[in-house]
């Protein structure tokens, strides 16, 4: 196994513990904060790091992430930072599976063939791009399994039967399941849906399956281990932060994190 998505998630299965796969904006609250949030969000029990790539059009985000986006756009952060903070992390043996979370435009903009080398020499994991379609993602796909990174999809409570069966039959690392039909941010409470889509969607594949999207609390994610085998959480991490500066952002974040597993 080269990825490390792989490896941590093949290690999670052998000692029968599901996945917390917590979500960070890049450059929020600023860059050198979010460089400790995700050291510390990994020492406080996050698996798997989803970095948010900043974008000024964010359109599967609700208002949380849009701010926070926003804000580290402010800071001036661009793609081109984000991989130069991954690259920093490396380079301390940070060894967390990173997956980058963000819009086409950005990578199309940098290059896309430059994209996946510099990410490749960076060390990022995955991608994830929600406004890119499965019909038009070969090509990127095919490219960056080349360098060992995942580009993993998105089905949710929409999906077609043959929408799953397409998506699951050449995805690598896990599957990421949207939990409702709209924007992230943390809701009051799950669909009651979530289990069958679940259940239809392992007829399809084998792979690990995390759910995503309005997972706010210890007892979502308590829920959601029952039938799946990890949760994403983004709004409601970066909502326990708000305005919080520095490092009183990294002791919320920590809190936060250790409340959702403990």
């Amino acid at each position: 196994m080269k990825n490390r998505i792989d490896k941590k998630l093949f290690e999670l299965q052998n000692i029968g513990r599901a996945a917390l796969a917590p979500f960070v904006t890049v450059g929020f609250p600023d860059i050198e904060t979010s460089e400790k949030l995700i050291v510390n969000i990994s020492n406080s029990g996050g698996d798997i790091i989803e970095l948010g790539i900043p974008f000024s059009d964010p359109l599967a985000d609700g208002i949380t992430i849009q701010k926070t986006n926003f804000r580290a756009l402010q800071n001036g952060i661009n793609l081109s930072k984000c991989l130069e903070m991954v690259t920093k992390l490396r380079k301390n043996c940070f060894n967390t599976p990173l997956i980058f979370m963000g819009y086409f435009n950005p990578f199309l903009n940098y290059g896309i063939e430059k994209f996946i080398e510099d990410g490749s020499i960076a060390g990022i994991d995955g991608i994830i791009i929600p406004d890119l379609p499965l019909e038009e993602s070969g090509y990127l796909k095919a490219k960056l399994e080349k360098k060992d990174i995942y580009l993993i999809n998105l089905l949710s409570p929409t999906s077609s039967e043959t929408r799953i069966q397409n998506v699951c039959k050449d995805a690598k690392g896990f599957i990421y399941c949207v939990s409702i039909a709209g924007v992230t941010g943390a809701r009051s409470q799950l669909s009651e849906n979530l289990p069958k889509l679940i259940k239809k969607i392992r007829k399809y594949t084998k792979l690990p399956i995390l759910v995503g999207f309005g997972i706010s609390t210890k007892e979502d994610v308590d829920e959601i281990y029952k039938f799946a085998d990890g949760v994403i959480v983004g709004s409601a991490l970066l909502n326990a932060i708000g305005d919080s500066e520095s490092e009183e952002a990294i002791s919320k974040a920590n809190s936060f994190i250790k409340q959702l597993i403990n």
